[in-house]
């Protein structure tokens, strides 16, 4: 049996912050379940490696044998999250919640035991609240502490307009705690006034406040912004696996150890081999295998992930190419087309700029060569592979 120091150091592992810790060791010994509580608003259809981060550490709850609270913020979705945010953010229509939230339940549960899992949808309670309730919750709190927050204080210095819908964001939240009697909840880092108004609004209602523990947000492939759909440095949970494992073995060598850490169910002391091992010689694009094997057989299956591996080695260490590229015919005036808008028409970048960009970095081929002059223009009437970075490709025949 794990006793609850050996739970503290197993949940300790790529957490941020634990609020406060001798509070959660305390529950701990309670010998009980506890109840983990993790929200998530259903703004976009599909989640990807970054949200894993919580719901991994959701899983190492449940298999200390704590009962996990999956909720899904179908209410909270509709206001709009404004954490982050230096504009008032759109909402959501209830249509386009309502569809969101049915793919996140098909998706958690490539990482959770759906036998051991409460899904819960925070309209439940929320819809039932009338007009006095919710003028109560907001009676629980204060302008000034609501302006604690960072992103709000800042926003109202700089007079940039807060609605007063978007203070409601975060009470609402912290009422979901009260609702559910939630033991811990889980957050990002950039949600740690969010949670910590649960605890408030807990007190506020005569329970026992929860513990706050904050997980690290995930860089994306770039490994400076937040993995992010809307930056296109994000890996999906349902992406094919060749994409997965394409996608990770672009990350850096430095990067690929924070992945390791936050999202590798592998025990801290293999991947302090594996880092030993490069040390001593070991070829880290070996060792970045093993985290893409292991991140395609959560979410696929062991057969997919040696396929991946497979004709990864075989497009980008032999030189293969896909069979299965886009095929694009593109209209060229006075005889030729510029290879800047030559790649940005075939999709294989969002501008020219791009484009340019790409090509002074080494990263455009045609045919398999590298292309460096950014001056040259594709002649009508030929057909030529062109390949951007090491995922996108093109047969483009210019008329």
């Amino acid at each position: 049996m794990t006793s609850p120091d050996e739970m503290m150091q197993m949940i300790s592992r790529g957490a941020h912050e634990i609020l406060p810790e001798e509070e959660l060791l305390a529950k701990l010994k309670e010998g009980r379940p506890l109840r983990i509580k993790a929200g998530f608003d259903p703004t976009a259809p599909d989640l990807h490696l970054g949200h894993t981060v919580l719901i991994n550490k959701l899983r190492q709850f449940q298999d200390l044998g704590h009962e996990v609270m999956f909720l899904i913020g179908d209410f909270t979705g509709m206001i709009g999250d404004p954490t982050g945010k230096s504009a008032t953010r759109p909402p959501l229509t209830r249509d386009e919640v309502i569809e969101n939230a049915r793919t996140y339940e098909q998706q958690i549960f490539k990482i959770l035991d759906p036998e051991k899992t409460l899904v819960m949808f925070n309209s439940s309670w929320m819809n039932e609240m009338d007009v006095s309730g919710l003028i109560g919750l907001a009676a629980k709190h204060t302008v000034a502490r609501m302006l604690e927050r960072d992103d709000f204080d800042k926003r109202y210095k700089s007079g940039q307009p807060i609605a007063i819908h978007e203070f409601l964001y975060p009470l609402i939240q912290g009422y979901d705690s009260v609702a559910m009697k939630a033991d811990v909840e889980l957050g990002g880092t950039d949600q740690k006034f969010n949670l910590l108004v649960g605890r408030q609004l807990q007190e506020a209602y005569g329970q026992k406040p929860q513990v706050v523990l904050t997980m690290p947000i995930l860089e994306g492939l770039n490994g400076v912004d937040k993995m992010s759909k809307s930056l296109d440095n994000y890996i999906g949970i349902a992406d094919a696996p060749d994409d997965m494992f394409g996608k990770l073995m672009s990350i850096s060598d430095d990067l690929m150890w924070r992945y390791f850490e936050l999202l590798s169910f592998r025990p801290m002391t293999e991947i302090e081999a594996f880092r030993q091992d490069v040390s001593a010689g070991a070829n880290p694009r070996d060792i970045k295998f093993r985290l893409a094997e292991e991140i395609i057989e959560r979410f696929h299956d062991r057969i997919a992930a040696d396929k991946a591996r497979e004709a990864f080695i075989a497009q980008f260490q032999k030189g293969a190419m896909p069979e299965d590229m886009p095929e694009v015919s593109l209209k060229a005036a006075d005889g030729g087309l510029p290879i800047a808008n030559l790649l940005k028409q075939a999709d294989l970048v969002s501008s020219t700029s791009e484009a340019l960009r790409m090509i002074k970095q080494g990263a455009v081929r045609i045919d398999g060569e590298r292309l460096e002059d950014k001056g040259v223009s594709i002649l009508s009437g030929s057909v030529h592979v062109f390949q951007v970075g090491k995922r996108r490709f093109a047969r483009v025949s210019v008329t």
